[in-house]
């Protein structure tokens, strides 16, 4: 029956992408949904993309195996995250009428900047998206019984079909009725559970200090402030939150959906935590923790109830892997091969990024294949080389200082000091060390190299 339903919920979603799509005709339509969107719309949207595998099935099975210090990403740093979107990014990115946020480095910096940054952009993307897949897979393995390799595959066809199809526009329908169902299956497992014969009181005195604590043991101040800094800002430079931010009708629009977005994110993020925390008390010892959400679900949730919950994991799921399948196309498609090939028509513009979905799903499937966590993936996507891309985004909106020698110079420090900081050096905050020495050598740079010309190339 369950997947059944899901295979129903599936095709649904389908068929919007094969509506929307006859209303594709340019790059805009299928990137940006025609620039047009309002606040709310985009809210939801922005919602539903940032809680995606790691929220859901990540974040729940590390607070049921650590406590609150298995989870201080989902939802506090990332709901942080989309509020700094808003008041530092939002109004200034809308104003430059750019498609990625590629376009903003070629105006600011120059058409080389711009290519550097997509090669630290696009492969920390498909990271992420990566652990969306395996998560997918995860779900559907679950349901069927059958090995992970096989539903990688068929999560694979459906998320690039589903992707092809729609852009951007269909992404922000589909993300409505997803962030609804997201929405419900969560309130109706923390329902299910509190109806049940559970004591919340004895729960409550039950719990040991450590495990209400942000801090784990032997955990240091720098330590405690580097696993913070990943979600907060080592995520914030992400083309699949910015391309929304673009689709707003107006500025006020992009900051307003920005901090909406956190608000809500903070609330349902907060569920996932609450059930890993209450995790132990009901259903005991697992031997894989991210298996722990549906195994309570299946536990509790009546089985029609435990199908919508499934429905509203594979919403979470895919509002964020079609995000990041458009994320990579667009940086690929619009800043690399069109202005290379001097493609000047929109129908083959569109092929074009249509082909960059495919191949990135690809490239993506192929990683979640080799992988273990889905955690993992997505701390690892969140730092990689991240601090040269926060640096240089930051600074070019806001001063006037600092050209192309300067931004390269820190985005390659960025790149490779994360993991010298963490590896070699050992240090107890290699992100935040590395965000640091891309900020000295773009100061540093920025007394020697002059401002550039704007290009439109």
């Amino acid at each position: 029956m369950t997947f059944a339903f899901v295979a129903i919920y599936l095709g649904f979603q389908l068929l919007i992408g094969f509506l929307v799509s006859k209303k594709i005709k340019t790059e805009d339509d299928f990137f940006l949904a025609g620039r047009n969107l309002p606040a709310s719309f985009l809210a939801f949207s922005l919602f539903a993309t940032w809680f995606g595998a790691e929220t859901c099935i990540g974040t729940s099975g590390a607070v049921f195996k650590e406590g609150l210090s298995g989870s201080r990403a989902d939802p506090f740093g990332y709901s942080l995250c989309l509020f700094i979107l808003g008041f530092l990014l939002a109004r200034k990115l809308w104003s430059g009428g750019f498609t990625t946020i590629a376009d903003f480095y070629r105006q600011r910096f120059g058409n080389g900047v711009e290519k550097l940054a997509i090669f630290i952009l696009v492969p920390s993307t498909l990271l992420w998206g990566a652990a969306q897949l395996r998560a997918f897979s995860q779900i559907i393995s679950t349901m069927t019984a059958w090995d992970v390799e096989v539903t990688l595959g068929i999560a694979f066809l459906f998320v690039t079909v589903y992707t092809l199809l729609g852009g951007l526009m269909g992404d922000i329908i589909t993300d409505l009725i997803q962030g609804v169902m997201i929405a419900l299956g969560l309130l109706l497992i923390l329902f299910a559970v509190g109806s049940s014969d559970f004591s919340w009181g004895s729960w409550w005195d039950s719990l040991s200090p450590e495990k209400l604590s942000f801090q784990s043991k032997g955990e240091t101040l720098w330590q405690r402030l580097d696993r913070w800094s990943i979600p907060i800002f080592g995520s914030l430079i992400a083309q699949s939150l910015i391309a929304r931010v673009l689709a707003a009708k107006s500025p006020g629009d992009a900051v307003k959906a920005s901090h909406m977005s956190g608000g809500i994110y903070l609330l349902f993020g907060s569920i996932p935590v609450l059930l890993g925390l209450i995790g132990p008390a009901v259903i005991g010892p697992l031997p894989h923790h991210e298996d722990f959400l549906i195994t309570i679900a299946e536990k509790f949730l009546h089985p029609f109830a435990f199908v919508i919950f499934s429905g509203a994991l594979i919403s979470a799921i895919l509002a964020t892997i079609d995000s990041i399948l458009l994320s990579v196309s667009a940086l690929m498609s619009h800043n690399v091969i069109v202005p290379v090939l001097k493609i000047k028509k929109e129908s083959t513009k569109v092929f074009t990024a249509r082909l960059f979905v495919v191949l990135s799903a690809l490239v993506a499937v192929l990683i979640a294949f080799v992988s273990e966590s889905v955690y993992a993936l997505v701390e690892t996507a969140s730092a990689f080389g991240t601090a040269g891309i926060l640096v240089i985004t930051l600074c070019g909106l806001h001063f006037k200082w600092g050209g192309a020698l300067a931004a390269s110079l820190s985005l390659i420090v960025g790149l490779i000091t994360t993991p010298i900081a963490e590896y070699v050096l050992e240090l107890e905050a290699p992100f935040i060390a590395s965000i640091l020495a891309a900020l000295m050598v773009y100061i540093l740079a920025s007394l020697k190299s002059p401002l550039p010309q704007a290009s439109n190339a």
